[in-house]
């Protein structure tokens, strides 16, 4: 058997794990869902291997080339991308295996003879869904394939903070905090140089983050709205 690899991910929202770097170093190909987030993350995925990407609703200007839907064969499959399956166009009608992203939550199921995947999200948490991405494993002599799950994180863990986190905030810590974090979003900073400079746990930073960028236009008080802060 001659095999083929596609790291399929989505939602990264510029969040690259070690985990997921150590995956795609391993494929052929990365299939991307949308929600890339930046120029910087799409960047770094192209030049570890090839690259296949549709737009997300919070990808902006700097995805304006990547486009909403692509459709292509590989391994002889048909295969369709789109961010949010509820777009989808006639030309999925037509496909074997129909990727998407946009709920960043893991779907996995097969509609007449068709796969819907949806890899979930591998870089920003949502609540306590789990982190997920999927490797599509292809045999190039008869285009049979696997889909394998891979769990990033232990499932009803994600989003929750540890017993050795940062304390609680009050109210009022909590509205500076988040403030604070939003400001250097729209300032272009990253995660991880947030987390380091602000000294934050990682859970919140990245929960901040995710609800920054998956609700376009958002203020701190809408923010802080859909916050799930351990003891709150």
């Amino acid at each position: 058997m001659s095999a083929y690899k596609a790291a399929v991910i989505s939602d990264t929202h510029g969040i690259l794990r070690p985990e997921v770097l150590e995956i795609i170093k391993t494929a052929d190909l990365v299939l991307h869902g949308g929600d890339i987030a930046d120029q910087k993350t799409y960047d770094r995925l192209n030049e570890m291997t090839k690259i296949i990407a549709v737009r997300g609703n919070c990808d902006g200007e700097w995805a304006q080339d990547i486009p909403d839907e692509a459709f292509f064969e590989l391994c002889g499959r048909k295969i369709y991308m789109v961010h949010n399956k509820k777009k989808a166009s006639d030309k999925a009608e037509n496909a074997d295996i129909i990727i998407y992203g946009h709920s960043h939550k893991y779907e996995e199921k097969t509609v007449g003879g068709t796969l819907w995947l949806n890899p979930g999200s591998c870089g920003a948490r949502r609540f306590g869904m789990p982190l997920t991405m999927a490797v599509l494993e292809f045999d190039t002599e008869n285009g049979e394939f696997v889909v394998k799950r891979i769990d990033l994180s232990p499932k009803g863990q994600c989003g929750k903070q540890s017993d050795n986190a940062s304390p609680k905030f009050g109210d009022g810590d909590l509205q500076e905090t988040v403030a604070a974090v939003v400001g250097d979003l729209k300032r272009g900073k990253s995660v991880e140089n947030i987390v380091k400079t602000r000294r934050l746990d990682r859970a919140l930073a990245e929960q901040i983050c995710q609800i920054y960028f998956t609700h376009q236009g958002i203020d701190v008080q809408g923010v802080l709205d859909r916050m799930e802060i351990a003891g709150k």
